[in-house]
């Protein structure tokens, strides 16, 4: 049976606790609002991990214009240009908000913003704090200031399973507790609860996270957009660690170098090098490994003793696995480590679904396009977040919903069993064949009640989208459709359409190409 929490009736519920529901629960304040965490606060998110940082064209020879110019080139196209030209020119309003909640970015001698240069950027604008520790010090901040904050209330220990509605749209959310099954009655859900990183073996993300808002958005019916677009961080840490360690960006950035077994710097005749957008440069890398060839980040030249200074973070993993990367090679490989696609949603985080916000990775807004620019994931959650809470401050009261009935608790996500499956057919490098296998595979779990049906039905679409997408763009390259299509096209599906065709394909594996 599930217990009703009238106390918090009617509340604004956030689900999760990275940087996009805790901007979200600041941006409400003081507004009483709830947020739901598995963890502790802040804990097991993809933002405390985050290494690299806020891109921000905070610099004197930088703008928000050169800053879009840069986004939309590795967006490849799919980027929604309004979208992302908003998003953009409200970093440095982000950066002093996160600045006012109580962060503290790196700053130089004379006070100014020490910024760092990441793949596809032409100019250094990735705002740091604490180094390569930026994320946990963002979040480490953010988390006490909504401690501080009397009208956030936060469930830690509670996962959310299933929002339900009526034909008016949201009304409430069913978690599951440490006594059972929990009822939260809201007209107003934001859904902050990360990516997908945990449907594949190798990713860098929280194993945990498989796509659960989109999953929880799919169930309600929203409308999801782009799914097939999964980016793949060119140099995660190669070693035994699960989820695997992240050797940012920046150390590129600082004029690190690829090299494989035989010393060859194979990323140099390619545009913006070892700079290149990640996509080309995963490809790359696993040109290499598919070779039976092995890959190295090289920063003993760039850094050399001050690598450890300069990253003291990425030091200590390098360190666990027993490598010197100020004197020895460092091993890499791709690794799942963002969606660009996820939840459809309007400027303001809204959905398709009535009182059903979306903000951070698990939404679709069309900044990312088809490859997302390195450290704009941070920017997009802080934007967000804060939209999405104006947008509910500024709407009509939300009517108290009537109490919910008791409502039985679906079982724990177990992607154990999904995991093999995406991690074989829907990586890197795609194709007709994989991708039909994939669905095929993932049907029967998806449309199940077993472990695996939740993580299934974000895994299955992934497929699904995949297929459809009959060319290579961004970071979905297809070895059978490697050209670019002329036309662009952002596809946008709910459950229920993609269970249609996923259905078909199941049937006939190779009748349905495009």
């Amino acid at each position: 049976m599930s217990e009703i929490a009238d106390r918090l009736n009617g509340r604004t519920v956030i689900v999760g606790s990275g940087l996009a529901g805790l901007m979200t629960a600041l941006a409400l304040a003081p507004e009483p609002v709830t947020i739901v965490t598995r963890a502790a606060l802040g804990a097991q998110t993809s933002s405390a991990w985050a290494q690299g940082g806020i891109a921000a064209s905070l610099g004197a020879d930088d703008s928000a214009e050169l800053h879009l110019a840069d986004t939309l080139t590795a967006g490849d196209g799919l980027c929604d240009p309004v979208i992302a030209a908003g998003i953009v020119a409200e970093a440095p309003a982000a950066i002093a908000a996160l600045e006012r909640a109580g962060v503290r970015f790196d700053k130089t001698a004379d006070g100014s913003f020490s910024l760092g240069l990441e793949a596809a950027h032409s100019r250094r604008r990735v705002v740091h704090a604490e180094g390569d520790g930026s994320g946990a010090a963002i979040v480490r901040a953010l988390v006490t200031a909504v401690i501080a904050t009397p009208s956030i209330t936060v469930l830690e220990g509670h996962e959310a399973r299933r929002i339900l509605t009526d034909e008016s749209g949201v009304t409430g959310l069913l978690c599951a507790g440490d006594n059972g099954a929990v009822t939260l009655p809201t007209r107003r859900i934001v859904l902050a609860t990360g990516g997908i990183g945990g449907l594949y073996e190798a990713s860098t993300n929280p194993m945990g996270n498989f796509g659960q808002g989109i999953m929880l958005a799919a169930r309600a019916g929203a409308v999801l957009a782009d799914m097939e677009f999964v980016q793949f961080h060119p140099t995660a840490l190669n070693s035994r660690r699960q989820p695997l360690a992240l050797v940012s960006e920046a150390v590129r950035g600082e004029g690190a170098v690829l090299v494989n077994e035989s010393g060859e710097r194979f990323m140099a005749g390619v545009p913006g090098a070892e700079l290149a957008p990640r996509d080309v440069v995963a490809r790359a890398i696993s040109g290499e490994l598919a070779r039976g060839g092995r890959v190295f980040l090289d920063a003993r030249v760039a850094l050399g003793d001050r690598f450890a200074t300069r990253f003291p973070v990425i030091d200590a993993l390098c360190r666990e696995a027993g490598i010197d990367a100020s004197r020895q090679l460092i091993p890499v490989r791709p690794a799942v480590h963002y969606h660009m696609g996820g939840v459809a949603t309007d400027a303001a985080g809204r959905s398709s679904v009535a009182g059903l916000w979306v903000a951070g990775e698990a939404a679709s807004t069309g900044l990312h396009g088809a490859n997302r620019l390195a450290s704009n994931s941070l920017l997009e959650a802080a934007v967000m977040g804060m939209r999405a809470g104006c947008d509910i401050l500024a709407g009509p009261a939300a009517s108290t919903p009537v109490t919910q009935a008791a409502y039985p608790l679906p079982v724990v996500a177990d992607a154990s069993l999904v995991r093999p499956i995406v991690s074989r057919h829907l990586g890197v490098l795609r194709n007709a064949g994989a991708i039909h296998g994939a669905v095929a595979s993932l049907l029967p779990l998806a449309e199940g009640d077993g472990p695996a049906a939740d993580p299934a039905i974000v895994a299955l679409l992934i497929a699904v989208f995949a297929s459809l997408r009959t060319e290579s763009r961004g970071a979905h390259a297809r070895t059978d459709f490697p050209l670019k299509r002329a036309e662009v096209v952002r596809r946008a599906m709910t459950l229920a359409e993609t269970l249609e065709i996923a259905r078909a394909t199941a049937s006939h594996p190779f009748a349905r190409s495009a």
